[in-house]
C-alpha cells in the first residue's frame, strides 16, 4: 500500500488539478497518467542505455537522438512557456504515435487522447509533483494507480464500481491461472482483474518469462479486456501497461451485443459485471437470449461467461444476491443451466459493506467451470463475514478477515467433506439444490444453532419473588424505623 507520504504527494499534485479547473476525477486520472507514462518512458529508456553501456550493445530505444529533448529527464529543466510549448505540441503527438502502426492497445487509445492542463504554470507545478514521486518498481506504479483510481468515489453510469482490490487478488487466488491460460474480463473498467492475474503470474511463476513462447503469450494474447466507456478503456490500457504488460487486448465493446462474436475462446474468465442494467432486447445478443430470456444484465454476462469459454475453462465472477435466489423463470433457467450442463464449484456469500461506500449491495463470488455436460455434485458453500475492514462506509482495516481461510479451505476442499451447516464452510450436494429450485442463496442451507436456555419450574420463581419481596419490605420497615428513630 502507499506510504502516508506518497500520499500526501499524489494529493497535492490532485489538488493543483482542481485549482485549476480540472475537477472531472476520471478527466484528472487521465492527464495525470498521461504524465506518469512519460516520465515512465524517459526510466525504460534510461535503464536500457546503462544496461547497453555495461553489455557494450546498442538495443532499440524508445527516443530518437533528434528527439531527446522530448525525454522527461530533460523537459522538466526547461521553464514554463518552453516546457509547455514542447509538451503540449511534441511530446504529445510523440507518444500518440510512439507505436505506429501497430494495433496496439495503447495505440487505438491514445489516437484520441488530448492534452488538458491549460498553462505553463500549472504544466510546471504538475511535472514538478510527480518527479518527486518515487517510481522505482511496478508496485509503486500499481499502487500508486489504485490511489488514484480510489477518487473515483461515486458510482458511475450501468451501476459501474470499482471491485476492492483486495477482493480482486482473492479472486484470483482461487482460481491460480497459469502461464498458458487465456484471461477475460469482458466488463474490465480499469482492469483490475487483469493486472491481478499479470501480478499473480509474476510471483507465483516467474520461470514463465525464460521460456520465449509462454513470455510472447504474457505480453500479448493473455489478457483481453472489453469495456463500454473509452476513458476507462484507455485507463485500463495504461494501468497494464504501467504493469508492465506490453501489448493487451483491451477493445472497446459491448460484451453483450450481436457485435461481441467471441465462443470457445477463453480459458478464465474473471469479472464483476455490472448489474443494474436493463438492456433491449434489441440490443443482445440473440444467442444469449436463446439460454436465458431476460433484460438483466446480471444473468446475460453469466449466459455470455458460458459461450465465451472453452470447454474445460474456469469462471469467477461476482453476482448481486438476487441471482442467486430470484424465482423469475430467468433466474432459475440460467442457475440450472450452470448446475445442470456445467460444474457449479463454489458460492462464496459476502457481506454487504464490501462495495461501500459505493453501494450497499449483497454479493456473491460464483466459480464455475464450462464443461457442457454437467458434473455439478456438491457445491462448496462459504459465509464470509470479514474481509479485513469494517462494513460501514468509512472501511477502515480490522482485524477479522476470513479472506486467507476461504483460500485455504477452497484449495483443500477435500478437508471440508464432515463440516456442519452450522460451520462457516460446508458442502451441499446437487440433489438438494434440485429439489430447492436451484436456490443457491447460504441461508437456504445454513443452519443455526440456537443455545438451548434452561428455565426453572413457574411454582419455583413465584417462590422467589414472594421472598424477595418480604425482605423489600423488612428492609423498608427498618428504615423506617430508622428515620423516626
Amino acid at each position: 500500500m502507499l506510504t502516508g507520504e506518497l500520499r500526501h504527494k499524489v494529493d497535492k499534485i490532485w489538488e493543483t488539478f482542481w485549482t485549476g479547473g480540472i475537477t472531472n476525477p476520471l478527466t484528472v486520472i487521465e492527464q495525470f497518467t498521461y504524465l506518469l507514462f512519460i516520465k515512465g518512458l524517459d526510466e525504460v529508456e534510461t535503464q536500457r542505455e546503462q544496461e547497453d553501456a555495461l553489455l557494450g550493445i546498442e538495443s532499440e530505444r524508445i527516443f530518437p537522438p533528434d528527439k531527446q529533448h522530448l525525454r522527461w529527464s530533460k523537459f522538466k529543466h526547461f521553464e514554463a512557456a518552453h516546457m509547455y510549448d514542447v509538451v503540449s505540441n511534441e511530446v504529445f503527438p510523440f507518444i500518440k504515435n510512439l507505436h505506429g502502426n501497430r494495433e496496439s492497445a495503447y495505440a487505438k487509445y491514445m489516437g484520441d487522447a488530448i492534452f488538458m492542463i491549460p498553462t505553463p504554470q500549472m504544466l510546471v507545478k504538475i511535472v514538478d509533483g510527480i518527479d518527486r514521486i518515487p517510481m522505482k518498481d511496478r508496485d509503486t506504479k500499481g499502487d500508486l494507480y489504485e490511489y488514484l483510481l480510489s477518487k473515483i468515489a461515486t458510482a458511475g453510469t450501468n451501476g459501474q464500481f470499482r471491485t476492492p482490490r483486495h477482493i480482486i487478488h482473492m479472486m484470483v487466488e482461487l482460481m491460480k491461472p497459469t502461464p498458458e491460460d487465456i484471461i477475460v474480463d469482458p466488463a474490465a473498467g480499469s482492469a483490475g482483474f487483469l493486472v491481478a492475474a499479470g501480478e499473480y503470474l509474476r510471483k507465483h511463476r516467474s520461470d514463465l518469462f525464460l521460456v520465449q513462447s509462454l513470455k510472447e503469450h504474457f505480453n500479448n494474447h493473455m489478457f483481453y479486456g472489453f469495456d463500454m466507456d473509452r476513458t476507462m478503456l484507455r485507463i485500463g490500457a495504461m494501468n497494464m501497461m504501467l504493469h508492465g504488460i506490453e501489448n493487451p487486448n483491451i477493445e472497446y465493446r459491448d460484451s453483450l451485443s450481436e457485435q461481441n462474436k467471441d465462443k470457445d475462446k477463453y480459458t478464465l474468465v474473471l469479472a464483476n459485471p455490472p448489474f443494474k442494467g436493463s438492456l433491449d432486447y434489441e440490443a443482445v445478443s440473440s444467442d444469449l437470449l436463446r439460454v436465458v430470456k431476460t433484460k438483466k444484465t446480471e444473468l446475460l454476462f453469466l449466459a455470455l461467461f458460458l459461450r465465451i469459454l472453452k470447454t474445460g475453462g474456469r469462471c469467477a465472477c461476482i453476482v448481486p444476491d438476487g441471482v442467486l435466489f430470484g424465482s423469475s423463470k430467468a433466474h432459475k433457467d440460467i442457475r440450472k443451466e450452470i448446475v445442470e450442463n456445467h460444474k457449479l464449484e463454489a458460492i462464496i456469500s459476502m457481506p454487504s459493506g464490501v462495495f461501500k461506500p459505493y453501494a450497499g449491495v449483497s454479493t456473491a463470488i460464483m466459480i464455475f467451470t464450462k464443461t457442457g455436460v454437467g458434473g455439478t455434485d456438491q457445491v462448496w458453500f462459504y459465509d464470509m463475514k470479514a474481509d479485513g475492514y469494517s462494513l460501514d462506509d468509512k472501511r477502515t482495516p480490522i482485524e477479522d478477515n476470513d479472506i486467507p481461510d476461504i483460500i485455504a479451505r477452497f484449495h483443500n476442499r477435500e478437508a471440508e467433506k464432515d463440516r456442519k451447516r452450522t460451520e462457516q464452510s460446508f458442502f451441499v450436494p446437487v440433489e438438494e439444490i434440485r429439489e430447492n429450485d436451484y436456490d443457491l442463496s447460504i441461508n437456504k442451507y445454513k443452519e443455526i444453532e440456537y443455545e438451548e436456555v434452561e428455565y426453572e419450574a413457574p411454582s419455583v420463581i413465584l417462590e422467589r419473588v414472594e421472598t424477595l419481596e418480604k425482605e423489600i419490605m423488612q428492609g423498608l420497615q427498618e428504615l423506617k424505623e430508622m428515620i423516626r428513630g
